[in-house]
């Protein structure tokens, strides 16, 4: 397919060379349609299409850019005819060095100077050469249209700087409301900027016209002096002149200067005698100085000056130096005695002690004050623990009067998951657990834990500087840490050795300090009474709960690893670890009774919901209480280095148990409690109906209360998924925690467990089966019926219907509740019945043929239809119950028997819908 258009041909441009963003004017043929049909230029390889002006199909106006190459072909790029070819190229010139301030005979294109300075050339951006308003005169921008404009002027700009302005375009665009005696305005303040830059370059002339005409007028004097007299002469006459002038010079110097020098002379003389005087005025301000250095603080000044004087003075037999010399000794013992009570005052850092230690040694203070220092601080150290223990204490028994029941945060707002269980109405078993915390409980802590946080965080803070202090006297770094004074550090040293079994006593003492009175505050009874007496006298209104030791726990586990990163010995560290150990069995311990005490009380959160499977939230409830107590021990039974096992004790172990145990019991004794409890003491007003449980008959939930049969069924469905499932889960969590005798644990609850189920499922029975069996006898004999003298059976007679209506009922009520219950249920229901029936059939004397045939028609009636029911002891039943009764000899009998069954079978085809379905697991009583 070809072209509409040839390419593009460039045949001249016009400079044919220049220097970068010179501008350029490029002919030639087929060089677009439109500016819209212009899609490349290239001068020198340089992208020049943006400076890029379409004129014509001829003309092309643009700047060169910064190409790289010397020389190259100016190539056009069309929609219309593609990339052209070119005929000419152009060459690129380097730039002159040129500055900005300099001055030049041709026209620096000022778009790229050149730099002076950096050696670069420096671009500078287009609209900071123009002057924003050249007419001086107030703007005025008209609503022109732009596309009117260029077509009154085309070819044109209204832009200033552009080659073809247009001074029309500019006023109309820009000055187009402006009144005439504005422009007038603005016609002389061009004029006025024309004539600055002229009287610039005239400035720059005439300034220098002066020196050059006096210049001028010595050279034309000198010139004609020579011809005048000759060059010898001028010469001669030059020399004597120049000697005078030199002479007068030296002259007037020796007037200036003598004055001078003679001021000099004497200070220097004046100089002299007072550095003789200021060697021995050192001594005589030396006491004055000495007072100003101890206010300024400038013990080191002070110890320097001393022990200058010291070596300079301290033998002299001259009496006035004597006198001196002995005020200074004076100063300096008024110094000693206000370093050491520096030394002993508390509280200070351990950069002033070392510092104090280093003065006083300096000085050569009696005694040992670094020891005495480690004294001090032990001492201050253990008032602080004691005065801790006193304020809180003191604080604790203050508030005991005025504290708000709300706010008894050591009662009872622990958190507790019963608090979180009692938001929800009902949990579904498996899912997670997180107890909401009150915000009571967050509120404020209760003394104990604030006391030992703050006496930890108190010898946390002090001991590592009194052990540091320790560790500097023995090596002997407090007098010197660069060797400089070893006479020193060896008796340190030496010192160290002797008393180091002080300080071990003293560090133990520390320790044990801070582990009775955190015994005192949370554990008293490991206290013997002279100890409680001293760490103690809290007031126990209520023990802390297992959140709040746990806290603590960790608070004096931080504390033992800080101390242990001191390097202080394992053996002085023992004893807060056998701390550790017991606030971990205390945790452990009273987290355990407080969960006991929480599912006590589970029995007032059953909501009676029925789920499903059978079951409330109840067994839900129970196990998450566990697992959430248990994940609340999770840090306290783990082993930190160092720790041993909280269960190594044989007596924990057993503790435990037993305390494991009596949660497992305390909420079988809770369900018993549930199941058991009269009508009147169940509080039914918060029941609600699940919409997924199937409620056949609407027996439970029409009524406003649940019936003590109901309850039973409940109860005996949690019983069922308790040893199913939640034990067994609940002994996995105990081994996973590390819990020792879940066996035993698992043993003893499932045991119990199974006493309850089956005394509540005995009840049942008792409940349901008893009404029904107490009916048989009355219905078999109702109107004087002897099995002796009746008619030929016309079918089962109204009494084996009500037993079956009853049991029917039964298990409705059961499959309402839990279907997985029916089986069990039903089989005993059968059993009852087939046992008195039995006997009933035993105890006749004699049948007569009817008799016989009635008889084996309703044992047959019953037996057939609760067939998916019978256990081997009511078939036993129902067996012995057909001996009892004659044989049937003839086929008619027979097959009238068969005839009534049949009959009795479609005739409560509905009633007896119940006992046709698939058969389930039976359940063993």
């Amino acid at each position: 397919m070809s072209r509409a258009r040839q390419p593009p041909l460039v045949t001249g441009i016009s400079p044919n060379e220049g220097i970068s963003w010179t501008k350029v004017t490029i002919r030639g043929e087929n060089l677009g349609t439109g500016p819209t049909d212009l899609i490349g230029l290239t001068i020198c390889g340089h992208n020049c299409l943006l400076t890029a002006e379409w004129m014509s199909a001829s003309k092309i106006v643009c700047r060169v850019g910064q190409a790289k190459n010397d020389k190259g072909d100016i190539i056009v790029t069309t929609k219309s005819g593609g990339k052209g070819t070119s005929t000419v190229s152009f060459k690129l010139l380097k730039p002159e060095k040129i500055g900005i301030l300099d001055q030049s005979a041709v026209w620096v294109d000022e778009m790229n100077y050149y730099d002076m300075r950096t050696d670069r050339n420096k671009g500078i951006p287009p609209l900071s050469l123009r002057p924003a308003n050249p007419l001086g005169i107030e703007i005025d921008k008209g609503r022109f249209p732009q596309k009117d404009l260029e077509s009154l002027f085309p070819g044109m700009s209204a832009d200033f700087t552009s080659e073809n302005f247009s001074a029309a375009w500019y006023l109309i665009e820009n000055h187009s409301t402006t009144s005439f005696d504005q422009l007038k305005t603005a016609v002389v303040n061009l004029k006025k900027q024309a004539n600055k830059k002229n009287e610039g370059s005239l400035a720059y002339v005439k300034g220098g016209l002066s020196t050059f005409f006096e210049a001028q007028d010595a050279l034309s004097a000198i010139h004609q002096k020579l011809e005048a007299d000759g060059t010898e002469k001028v010469e001669g006459s030059m020399t004597q002149k120049l000697e005078n002038v030199l002479n007068r010079a030296s002259n007037t110097a020796d007037t200036l200067f003598q004055e001078v020098l003679g001021r000099k002379d004497k200070a220097d003389s004046t100089r002299n005698a007072l550095n003789v005087l200021q060697r021995f005025k050192f001594l005589f301000n030396l006491p004055l100085n000495i007072e100003r250095n101890i206010q300024k603080g400038d013990y080191d000044v002070v110890i320097n000056d001393y022990e200058k004087a010291k070596s300079l003075f301290g033998k002299t037999e001259v009496q006035v130096f004597k006198k001196y010399y002995a005020e200074v000794e004076t100063r300096i013992e008024a110094l000693r005695e206000l370093l050491l009570d520096k030394l002993l005052e508390t509280p200070s850092t351990l950069h002033d002690q070392k510092r104090y230690i280093r003065y006083l040694s300096d000085l050569h203070a009696p005694g040992d004050p670094a020891w005495q220092c480690i004294g001090a601080q032990h001492q201050w150290i253990l008032q602080l623990m004691h005065n801790c223990k006193e304020s809180y204490v003191k604080e604790q028994k203050g508030n005991a009067l005025l504290h708000s029941p709300m706010l008894d945060l050591d009662s009872d707002v622990r958190p507790s998951p019963i608090g979180h269980l009692s938001q929800t109405a009902s949990l579904k078993r498996g899912s997670s657990f997180q107890c909401g915390r009150d915000d009571a409980w967050r509120y404020k802590a209760p003394q104990q834990v604030v006391f030992v946080e703050k006496l930890t965080k108190l010898v946390v803070s002090q001991l590592p500087n009194f052990w540091k202090l320790w560790v500097s006297y023995v090596n002997g770094s407090l007098f010197s840490e660069t060797a400089e004074k070893s006479g020193q550090m060896e008796r340190s040293k030496k010192n160290a050795r002797q008393r180091q079994n002080d300080f071990k006593k003293m560090i133990q003492e520390v320790m044990h300090s801070l582990v009775k009175l955190i015994r005192g505050a949370l554990l008293p009874f490991s206290l013997r009474e002279g100890e409680l007496r001293q760490y103690g006298g809290w007031e126990m209104k209520s023990e802390l709960s297992g959140q709040w030791l746990t806290h603590i726990i960790q608070t004096v586990r931080l504390s033992s690893e800080s101390l242990t990163a001191l390097e202080i010995p394992n053996d002085m560290l023992q004893i807060i670890q056998d701390l550790i150990l017991d606030l971990r069995v205390r945790c452990i311990i009273v987290t355990l009774q407080h969960t006991a005490e929480d599912i006590k009380r589970l029995a007032e959160k059953e909501d009676w919901v029925v789920d499903n499977e059978g079951l409330t939230s109840l067994p839900s409830q129970f196990e998450q209480c566990i697992i959430h107590s248990l994940q609340s021990l999770k840090t306290v039974l783990d082993c930190k280095p160092g720790e041993a096992s909280v269960f190594q004790q044989q007596k924990t172990q057993e503790d435990v148990c037993q305390l494991s145990i009596g949660i497992m019991q305390g909420f079988i004794d809770c369900l018993e409690q549930l199941s058991t409890k009269p009508d009147g003491d169940i509080d039914t007003s918060h029941l609600s109906v699940d919409v997924s449980s199937p409620d056949l008959f609407g027996s439970i939930h029409e009524e406003s209360s649940l019936s003590s049969e109901q309850r039973l069924l409940i109860a005996l469905s949690n019983c069922r998924y308790l040893e199913r499932h939640t034990f067994l889960n609940i002994a996995e969590h105990f081994e996973k925690h590390g819990f020792q005798g879940v066996d035993k644990i698992t043993q003893v609850s499932m045991e119990s467990l199974k006493e309850l189920d089956q005394r509540l499922f005995e009840m049942y029975i008792e409940f349901k089966a008893d009404p029904i069996v107490g009916s048989l006898e009355p219905g078999i004999y109702a109107g004087y019926f002897d099995w002796k003298d009746c008619l030929i059976p016309t079918g089962v007679r109204n009494y084996l219907k009500e037993a079956l209506v009853n049991i029917i009922a039964v298990h409705a009520e059961v499959f309402t509740i839990s279907k997985d219950l029916v089986p069990r249920v039903m089989s005993r229901v059968v059993e009852a019945v087939s046992e008195e029936l039995s006997r009933l059939m035993q105890c006749v004397s004699s049948f007569s043929k009817n008799g016989a045939l009635q008889a084996k028609l309703e044992i047959c009636a019953l037996r057939d239809t609760v067939a998916i029911y019978l256990t081997p002891e009511s078939k036993s039943s129902f067996k012995q119950a057909l001996e009892a009764l004659p044989q049937l000899s003839s086929g008619t009998d027979r097959k009238l028997l068969e005839e009534l069954l049949n009959k009795f079978k479609s005739s409560m085809h509905l009633q007896l819908t119940c006992f046709q379905a698939s058969s389930s697991a039976m359940m063993k009583t």
